[in-house]
């Protein structure tokens, strides 16, 4: 199994907000490595990891750029001084690429270009990038305005998908980044919730059939050159939410031209770090077919473990602390779920009629990893099963209490 021979550089994580942070934090902290917490508030799951050494309580989201910039070095000199920094959703990631010049005072980080990094969180600039690069995406439309979703639905094959080409904006205004459409009119109503018709965001691609398990993944580490010192590919058994959402149980399994294709294509932009993206097989022209590219690491990168205990979030602590990233064989069969959200995507599975109470059961033969429990750190997971347990009783109280403002009316 791996070891670090040094492991004395902490690890600062920026937001906490899915089982992918939890991940980081204990990844690491088995290693040895200190790793602190930035997150808005103090409930966050991942802060009660026994691997957590300490935590720091910020809103990235809502200070301005600077002010947490001078708050980050306070905290890396608080901490001893210097320190690798980990982001772990798109809008740390666009935070850390954009003040990189005042943050490398006191962090270490994969040196990557604002632009680049832009580019591939924006669905529009992603799929023109790769058009460019010759890498097969779907067809994709970028609707201005209504009347264009209306000219597109007179001539589609439905279904659709309707995105967000700006995944931080469109969910937090309408708290979803994609729907599949299955009619015109359903289309329409969708656009209307989730479209600002002054700050168009929203984008029209064709849906390619297949089931989950045609949707694969790639995580890897890059180096300075581009070259790629860590990857893994496997395939999404489930999703939350269904049909259209990340992982919640997915599987380790070999995919040499998904691998090349990816190491080609980064290595033909100058990408560098930590990187998920994800493609679908299309079984009409036999082409697999870039969906998403997350420059960052991915919530589920725990399911892409090495024979030697080899991650993303390992290899980018070694390589950055310039310690040698052995090579990992890709451990193949292993599975990884999300306990939670894979409860609530099997229930709908099984209401749709294609998922049976047996399949479910065998579905788990071969899991490994669960995003929340683990029998060395049980608190993160005691937290989540409680909320998860309180959620009926809050609705059933919340459906009480509008009744009863309506009858007092």
């Amino acid at each position: 199994m791996i070891t670090f021979c040094d492991s004395s550089l902490p690890v600062v994580v920026l937001r906490l907000d899915n089982h992918g942070a939890l991940g980081a934090v204990r990844s690491l902290g088995r290693l040895g490595v200190a790793v602190y917490c930035v997150h808005s508030h103090a409930h966050a799951p991942a802060l009660r990891s026994r691997y957590c050494r300490g935590s720091f309580t910020w809103d990235l989201d809502q200070a301005p750029a600077a002010e947490s910039v001078q708050f980050l070095l306070k905290i890396a000199r608080d901490i001893g001084g210097r320190a690798i920094l980990l982001a772990t959703n798109d809008e740390t990631a666009l935070f850390e690429a954009e003040n990189a010049e005042r943050l490398r005072q006191s962090f270490i980080f994969p040196d990557r270009p604002p632009a680049l990094v832009r580019a591939l969180y924006s669905k529009k600039m992603m799929h023109a990038l790769a058009r460019q690069m010759d890498i097969p995406t779907a067809e994709t439309a970028f609707p201005a305005c209504r009347s264009d979703v209306e000219r597109f639905a007179g001539s589609a094959r439905f279904p659709v998908m309707l995105k967000a080409s700006d995944g931080i904006t469109v969910a937090r205004r309408s708290g979803r980044k994609m729907v599949i459409c299955r009619g015109k009119q359903e289309l329409l109503e969708n656009y209307d919730q989730m479209e600002d018709p002054a700050r168009p965001g929203l984008m029209l691609q064709e849906y390619i059939p297949g089931g989950e398990d045609s949707v694969w993944m790639f995580n890897g580490y890059f180096d300075e050159n581009s070259e790629c010192l860590a990857a893994f590919t496997g395939k999404k058994l489930r999703q939350t939410p269904v049909y259209t959402g990340m992982t919640s149980l997915g599987i380790c399994l070999p995919n040499p031209q998904v691998e090349q294709m990816t190491k080609a294509f980064m290595k033909r932009i100058g990408y560098r770090g930590i990187l998920d993206i994800g493609y679908r097989y299309d079984a009409r022209d036999g082409l697999y077919k870039v969906l998403d590219i997350n420059p960052r690491m991915g919530a589920t990168f725990r399911l892409f473990v090495g024979d030697n205990g080899m991650d993303v979030a390992r290899a980018m602590y070694l390589h950055l602390t310039g310690q040698a990233v052995p090579p990992s064989r890709l451990c193949a069969g292993r599975k990884w779920f999300v306990e939670d959200l894979d409860l609530i995507s099997s229930i709908k599975y099984y209401r749709d009629g294609v998922l049976g109470v047996s399949q479910w059961l065998r579905s788990f033969r071969g899991v490994q990893e669960a995003a929340w429990y683990a029998s060395d750190d049980r608190a993160p997971f005691w937290q989540i099963a409680g909320e998860f347990a309180r959620k009926p009783f809050r609705k059933v109280a919340g459906k009480f209490r509008t009744g009863s403002k309506v009858q007092a009316a």
